[in-house]
């Protein structure tokens, strides 16, 4: 059975600005934002105090409620401090993704309209902008900043907040695109709200808990859960501040133990595929594991190592933002790891699909979230795949001056076409078979899925990145291998080409006929990348 789950929040907390105020009220003395790794630390006492005092600058610059206030930097508390002030004071938020290049932040900034941009010294230096720095609180170029010696008196009961109505515009969040273009996805607070009271439904948070913030601030799903439903809590976040290499990330999770793991696939996959697959594949450990017994010794010391690698206090961990790739997830069920995959998008803040990990469906990316409704627009939904229609509190209120797409994704009857293609089981599991902008049609009319070809290659562990593109009529494989990958293999450049034809036909024989890859070629660099860690497939033909 499921975990029992503790709710924090009370059916009577409709605003969730509303429910921030009480946070802070609340947990007036409990570690609220810490950088991880510094010692630069905040109480929600003094994440209050700023607050108030970053509310009397917007007054000074004459921002009003409804206006709009860029951020753009790397993840840190000056970061949770920036968006709080923001989001209580009733300004629009845009999270700019940290990765994107001059050019895109002063694009987004511009588009957006915003009155200002909070951001880091480095963005600060090229953009033409109204900047408050967000290192220091001041202002870039205008002698202005907050006063630091104000509100130290503050107390509990002087924390107002502006309160909101649900439908009105909170977030104005830039897609990563990488299947095309950016577009300013129009998150009402609604969204907001319903997604923090999904998260208080079926996790089980208290305040004072850990939680580290690893995925990108200005994308929804690092956005969401382990950072502003945390906070909400009363959770102590950690934000970690340098790129979340394997390493880097499994000492913090040692470190910090926090109570639930919120990942992207590959970070997952890296640990599985690189530390523990070699060592399951060597002579001795290949003999133990065939005797059935045994098998299940050693399988419960990794699931244990692995668990304990992640922090070791976690009731599961939720992956989502990307596919999940499916020799991973195989492995995980049988040494019974408590993973579950959900299922999201930018466009309903994120969540659309979520289950339990004790009852989660393997292969799938669970069942319809609360206050939300799925349906596979299909002739037969459980075998014939199409695609995954979406409506309820989570949704969208449209793209951004962007009227002809909104009216492409959101049809007459409130219906969001999500681009992904799916199939729903007889018990509501819902399973992504592609995405319609990536399916590609074979030479006798078939529905060719790169993702389910991808599968098949990564299951061969020389290729670290896949991605198939189809060039007339044949299917082309591109991949990446390392150098430390060749030498792990025992492979050379050279060598490594001279095996392509192999690879081929061994990945050829678990392909229907319509499928089977023409080539495969090698490519210098890593795949480009949106900062959630997805291929850019518009790139590569």
């Amino acid at each position: 059975m499921a975990k029992a789950k503790i709710r924090i929040f009370k059916p009577t907390d409709t605003s969730i600005i509303g429910m921030m105020e009480n946070t802070l009220k609340r947990n007036w003395e409990r570690p609220c934002v810490t950088n991880y790794g510094t010692g630069e630390s905040y109480t929600y006492s003094d994440v209050a105090k700023m607050i108030a005092r970053l509310h009397q600058l917007f007054k000074q610059l004459g921002i009003e409620p409804g206006n709009k206030i860029a951020l753009c930097d790397k993840n840190n508390a000056h970061w949770g401090i920036s968006f709080f002030a923001a989001f209580s004071y009733g300004a629009v938020v845009v999270p700019i993704l940290s990765e994107f290049s001059i050019e895109q932040i002063q694009n987004i900034y511009d588009h957006s309209e915003s009155s200002l941009i909070i951001c880091g010294q480095k963005y600060a230096e090229s953009l033409k902008a109204r900047i408050l720095n967000m290192a220091d609180f001041s202002m870039h170029d205008e002698p202005l900043s907050i006063d630091m010696d104000a509100f130290t008196d503050l107390q509990p009961d002087d924390v107002h907040f502006f309160r909101e109505d649900p439908d009105d515009l909170a977030l104005l969040s830039y897609t990563s695109g990488s299947t095309g273009r950016s577009k300013g996805v129009m998150l009402p607070y609604r969204s907001i709200w319903s997604n923090c009271h999904f998260a208080d439904e079926v996790l089980d948070f208290k305040p004072g808990d850990n939680t580290l913030s690893i995925l990108p601030l200005a994308h929804m799903y690092g956005f969401a859960y382990d950072f502003f439903f945390a906070f909400c809590i009363g959770c102590h976040i950690h934000f970690l501040t340098k790129t979340p290499s394997p390493h880097i990330v499994i000492k913090a999770f040692g470190d910090i133990k926090p109570v639930v793991v919120i990942v992207v696939p590959l970070i997952l996959e890296k640990i599985v595929q690189k530390q523990i697959f070699p060592i399951l594949r060597t002579r001795r450990i290949r003999a133990l594991t065939a005797i059935p017994i045994l098998k299940r010794v050693v399988y419960r010391q990794i699931r244990n190592k692995l668990y304990s690698a992640l922090g070791g206090s976690f009731y599961e961990c939720i992956i989502g933002g990307a596919a999940f790739n499916k020799e991973v997830e195989d492995f995980l069920r049988q040494i019974r790891f408590p993973y579950t995959v959900g299922y999201g998008m930018t466009e309903c803040g994120p969540i659309i699909g979520y289950e339990d990990w004790q009852e989660f469906s393997k292969g799938s990316c669970g069942k319809v979230a609360p206050r939300m409704e799925v349906k596979i627009d299909s002739p037969d939904p459980e075998n014939i795949p199409g695609e995954i229609l979406t409506k309820g509190t989570n949704v969208m209120l449209g793209y951004y001056k962007n009227e002809q797409e909104t009216l492409e994704t959101i049809d007459e009857e409130g219906w969001l076409h999500t681009g992904d293609l799916g199939t729903m089981d007889k018990n509501g599991n819902i399973f992504i078979r592609g995405r319609k902008k990536t399916m590609l049609l074979g030479a006798n009319g078939q529905n060719v899925y790169p993702e389910e070809i991808e599968d098949v290659i990564m299951t061969h562990t020389i290729f670290e990145e896949g991605l198939v593109v189809q060039r007339g009529e044949k299917l082309v494989a591109l991949v990446y291998v390392s150098e430390p990958a060749l030498e792990r293999h025992g492979l050379t450049h050279e060598t490594l080409l001279q095996e392509l034809d192999t690879y081929k036909r061994q990945i050829n024989s678990y392909l229907p006929a319509f499928a089977n890859l023409a080539g495969i070629e090698v490519l210098e660099q890593e795949f480009e990348k949106t900062p959630k860690r997805s291929i850019r497939r518009y790139l590569y033909k």
